[in-house]
């Protein structure tokens, strides 16, 4: 079936270590209206300037999600370490993702934005970021070939830890404990100790971070990418299925193309046919972590969080006066805004003046997530507010975090079938709108898990058990994920071919038909 044929959790607001003068900084002074009211929007607006913004200045605010430390003495000496640690990435990275993004929102690239969930450090190995990187090297030629535009390849890797919770506490059996809020905080096992938040975490999650994204350099840039590789990606377990027939038989094509661009002088030893640029993000969501990670730029004065090339703020942290916002505001990183079918028009346009004062290309992102449904009643709402205030963004569907359910044994799934509907209506909204869907974001891992159900290898309810590994929410696996990708291809080639019949009927005078 072709793509032209659950409501968010509560914000939570976390006692907060950072934000009491007896342990590291100074009291907040807080605005109390409603977080939605046309008033906060308008005192946010008065109160906010570029001028007075710090690499500190989140302190002041309310910070949600955050979690406490026993320890105040502790975390400020691993802070301080960090702040002396090498960048994990550098700011001309950034500036050129930047420059990619806005291609997109221009409808001259296409984002492919995915990874875990959560990365955890008993799960990182060579071949786990190896697997889950030739997953994404097999859903970008595949969207290559079907969109005929470049695909900007972006990781939810090297640091994506930190999970916001819709509960501080977790009940078992009678047994209430701290919520597991990801690796680089405190521990998934359900005891007393693994759930203390611990400095050290924010140490090995760094290291971590470092080692993933030097082997994914390597694998960009050192011939694994190579296009000539092409047939060389699959994954044994995806083989025998559709999905792996289907991309053999593209893989032959870009065979044929290849050797015609040799011929033609474009050789083998060309980058363009041996590396590809690869970039990594994560949610902004530990904003300690992310302030010592934080540097100004020498070559232009301005700051970047070195932490990631790509940062995004989560539905339970996009308070307008928020912590979370205000760090975000003064870094130069491309910035997504996560988006249910609860944003406000008017409040999404205020948070694209604060975070995008000036209106450039590619610094905004915003990353829908509201279900099928509800993206056919919602978003031609926000595309509207945004367009008429002449705001430039890239528009990108996040089909994942809307349609979780609670399968009978308990644990939580993702229907591939509400994943599909839910891409299905981003794409005919903005084609209803005019405007361009320029990407996807997906929850997604090259390992043979049983995480979401359905697809065309159809992974059942009762297959759940069998290979469910996900320290927190479902991922697609690599053949639901390429599964996906040809989805995705099969109707950015229907609109890319509509546009150009478009088109030619213009230049001709006639009416398409």
């Amino acid at each position: 079936m072709s793509l032209t044929a659950a409501a968010a959790s509560p914000n939570l607001t976390t006692p907060n270590p950072f934000l009491s003068s007896t342990t590291l900084f100074k009291s907040p002074k807080l605005l109390t209206l409603p977080r939605n009211s046309r008033a906060l929007i308008s005192a946010v607006s008065s109160t906010i300037s570029s001028s007075d913004w710090a690499v500190d200045s989140w302190k002041s605010k309310t910070a949600h999600q955050l979690p406490v430390y026993p320890d105040p003495d502790e975390l400020r000496s691993v802070l301080t370490t960090l702040e002396r640690f090498p960048p994990i990435v550098f700011a001309g990275e950034a500036r050129r993702l930047e420059t990619l993004l806005g291609k997109a929102a221009q409808g001259e690239a296409f984002l492919l934005q995915g990874g875990d969930c959560a990365e955890s450090f008993k799960e990182f190995n060579a071949n786990n970021i190896r697997d889950t990187f030739r997953v994404f090297l097999q859903m970008a030629i595949t969207l290559i070939y079907g969109a005929q535009m470049p695909v900007v390849k972006v990781g939810r890797m090297a640091g994506q830890f930190a999970k916001p919770r819709s509960d501080n506490f977790e009940t078992r059996d009678g047994v209430k404990l701290p919520s597991y809020r990801g690796d680089n905080i405190n521990g998934d096992a359900f005891d007393e100790k693994s759930r203390i938040p611990d400095p050290q975490r924010l140490l090995r999650a760094y290291l971590q971070s470092v080692g993933t994204l030097n082997l994914l350099r390597a694998f960009a840039t050192g011939g694994y990418a190579a296009m000539q590789r092409v047939s060389d990606w699959n994954l044994d377990f995806v083989e025998h299925s559709e999905q792996a027939d289907r991309y053999m038989e593209l893989a032959q094509r870009v065979d044929e193309a290849i050797g015609f661009l040799s011929a033609a002088g474009v050789t083998r030893d060309n980058p363009i046919m041996n590396t590809i640029e690869f970039w990594i993000s994560h949610e902004c969501l530990h904003l300690p972590y992310e302030q010592a990670l934080t540097r100004e730029d020498s070559t232009s004065g301005l700051y970047y969080d070195c932490s990631a090339h790509m940062l995004w703020v989560g539905e339970r942290t996009r308070q307008l006066d928020g912590a979370h916002i205000e760090f975000l505001r003064g870094v130069s990183n491309p910035v997504g805004i996560k988006v249910s079918d609860k944003m406000d028009p008017t409040e999404l346009v205020r948070l694209c003046e604060i975070l995008n004062p000036h209106n450039k290309p590619g610094r905004l992102t915003i990353i829908t997530r509201m279900g099928a449904d509800n993206m056919r009643v919602k978003l031609p709402h926000l595309i509207r507010a945004v367009r008429q205030a002449g705001l430039i963004v890239t528009w990108v569907s996040d089909p994942m975090h809307g349609n979780t359910i609670k399968a009978p044994c308990g644990l939580k799934t993702r229907p591939f079938d509400s994943i599909r509907a839910e891409l299905r209506a981003f794409f005919d909204v903005h084609d209803q709108e005019g405007s361009y869907p320029g990407g996807v974001h997906l929850e997604m891992t090259g390992q043979n898990v049983t995480e979401c159900i359905g697809g065309s290898k159809t992974v059942t309810v009762n297959d759940l058990n069998s290979r469910y590994h996900t320290h927190c929410d479902p991922r697609l696996n690599a053949s639901q994920s390429l599964e996906l990708a040809f989805l995705i291809a099969d109707r950015l080639r229907k609109d890319r071919l509509k546009r150009s019949s478009r088109t030619d009927s213009q230049m001709s005078g006639s009416a398409p038909v």
